[in-house]
């Protein structure tokens, strides 16, 4: 099978599986699991933040962060494809009790600059009008196609978000993706972002988890709200183990994820009906139009499941994510297939 849904489909390798097998564990809940320790000190050394804390999920650690910085009745904005607006089933208006204000970026990239964010900030709005609480950003943005925020565009906006007394959160479940693609250290690109978390279950391969980063007194109010969530998992070290190889040598390979996606692009680009901007694949996900097929997106990818590729479709468009998990055959393979589907 050659699934390409998502890089969260990635095995852990067989060194991981050992440093599971032999973690030290102890109680995080306590706060003595030496080998969680280790991993939140050294993404806080990475991220250059004061703290960190392991999450079981990369939506907890979202979620917590807009918690964390927000207060009930208040707006977090974000761009209209963000993750945390259309995949995290609603969890900000459930747990936080705030709304999102959605703000299309004009040039598609999923980005947000300071004259698209500053017309709907609401500092000191009518006592009538909820007020902004949050602003939260993505990086690389998943339902752009996996686009990059450099480090001095993120820098420009948050110096603004700042002076507005706005803090900024930063959903880099695939941040080190940008990292390698702009080829600016994670920290860098985060730097001026008041929270982050970062997922280890994407590409840097661990089979679960994600790490909240920010200042002391952040993460000691993130961890009560872990633990309210039932986050508080006890002897997690087995998967913090995975945690930490993930981080140390995951982002060194990421190049070939990126490669691979363009390659995947440039042959499905080459495919009569397949709309794709080739020059946009950059990371690892590809995401391209069908419309001129004259098969609806649902059809292809049953299609291509009965042939043992899988994929996401949505509306007029599909789409694919390189991993650790994917060789260059199976993308060879893959538009092989997609062009017998649609030829």
């Amino acid at each position: 099978m050659i699934d390409l849904r998502s890089d969260t489909v990635t095995k852990p390798s067989d060194r991981m599986r050992a440093a599971m097998a032999n973690a030290e564990v102890g109680d995080d809940v306590f706060g003595d699991d030496p080998t969680v320790n280790k991993l939140q000190d050294r993404a806080a050394q990475v991220f250059e933040k004061e703290d960190a804390l392991w999450v079981p999920t990369g939506c907890m650690g979202n979620e917590i962060a807009v918690k964390v910085h927000t207060k009930p009745g208040q707006e977090i904005v974000t761009e209209d494809r963000g993750h945390i607006l259309n995949y995290e089933v609603g969890a900000a208006a459930v747990i936080s009790g705030v709304t999102i204000r959605a703000v299309k970026s004009a040039d598609g990239s999923g980005h947000l600059n300071w004259d698209e964010l500053r017309p709907v900030l609401k500092i000191d709005p009518p006592y009538y009008q909820s007020s902004t609480g949050l602003v939260c950003l993505e990086n690389t943005h998943n339902f752009a196609g996996g686009s990059v925020m450099s480090a001095a565009a993120c820098s420009e906006v948050c110096e603004k978000v700042r002076e507005a007394g706005l803090p900024i959160h930063m959903d880099g479940a695939r941040i080190f993706n940008a990292a390698v693609a702009l080829n600016e250290p994670v920290a860098d690109l985060t730097r001026h972002c008041d929270s982050v978390m970062v997922t280890l279950s994407k590409g840097l391969g661990a089979p679960a988890g994600s790490i909240l980063i920010g200042t002391k007194d952040f993460i000691e109010e993130a961890r009560i709200w872990r633990k309210r969530l039932g986050g508080g998992m006890r002897q997690v070290g087995i998967l913090a183990a995975a945690g930490l190889i993930a981080l140390e040598e995951g982002p060194k390979r990421l190049y070939e994820d990126h490669q691979n996606a363009r390659r995947l692009a440039d042959g499905l680009a080459e495919i009569p009906g397949i709309s794709i901007d080739v020059k946009n694949v950059i990371t690892n996900i590809v995401i391209f139009d069908i419309s001129g097929t004259g098969k609806t997106s649902n059809e292809i990818v049953e299609t291509l499941s009965s042939y043992g590729i899988l994929c996401v479709g949505f509306g007029e468009q599909i789409r694919m994510v390189t991993h650790l998990d994917i060789s260059t055959f199976d993308i060879e393979t893959t538009v092989s297939e997609m062009r017998k589907v649609l030829t």
